[in-house]
């Protein structure tokens, strides 16, 4: 489970990183393209990066989808929860499991529907293709205006995201179960840093 775990986190982090690279290029090469400097002008114009931007949404929507996945895991994202802590501890949990549920039967249809767009989009044919299998009457289907690239592989972030997620709001369901406790995030903390070490090092400014 924690390859997992490290795996959707690197996945993020690597989309989120390249995504803001490949803005700042994009945008940094727009301007200085609109200066009038021999010979560097010119070259900056024969650099085609009119895909910048259609990449940039494709890489936002994957981090967008397994990155709601994290939020499960992590306990992230944003519930009004004001009603259901008022109950006794038993009734809150029954609701807290059928909410977990719920999510989970959600994601799970958005998956499957999500799948069953993607093979009709141009799956169906590449896998077919790839297997000599005989594509008649099989749409080979669309591609990206500027990259080109088959559009199910775009759209193959809808089921692969939200199977995840599914998998996700089934893991909490467990370990609510078994612990009774939800994932906690403690938006003052930041990861890789030790508060022990920042307390101390602020009494010796202090000192």
């Amino acid at each position: 489970m924690k390859f997992l775990d490290h795996l959707e986190e690197w996945l993020i982090a690597t989309l989120i990183g390249a995504a803001t690279i490949i803005v700042f290029v994009a945008v940094v090469h727009r301007y200085l393209a609109g200066y009038a400097i021999p010979g560097v002008q010119d070259w900056l114009l024969s650099i085609n990066l009119s895909w910048a931007q259609e990449l940039t949404i494709i890489m936002f929507v994957w981090m967008a989808k397994f990155g709601a996945a994290y939020g499960v895991r992590t306990g992230i994202h944003v519930g009004v929860d004001v009603l259901i802590n008022q109950l006794s501890p038993k009734n809150r949990g029954k609701f807290v499991v059928f909410g977990l549920l719920a999510g989970a039967l959600f994601t799970a249809t958005v998956g499957t529907l999500g799948a069953q767009f993607v093979w009709e989009n141009g799956a169906h044919y590449a896998v077919f293709n790839a297997l000599g299998l005989d594509l008649t009457d099989v749409p080979e289907g669309p591609t990206t205006p500027d990259l080109e690239w088959p559009t199910w592989i775009v759209y193959s972030a809808i089921p692969f995201g939200s199977y995840l997620m599914c998998f996700r709001f089934l893991q909490v369901t467990v370990g609510f179960l078994r612990t009774g406790e939800l994932p906690h995030h403690d938006h003052g903390h930041v990861d890789g840093l030790d508060e022990d070490e920042i307390v101390a090092a602020a009494k010796e400014m202090r000192t």
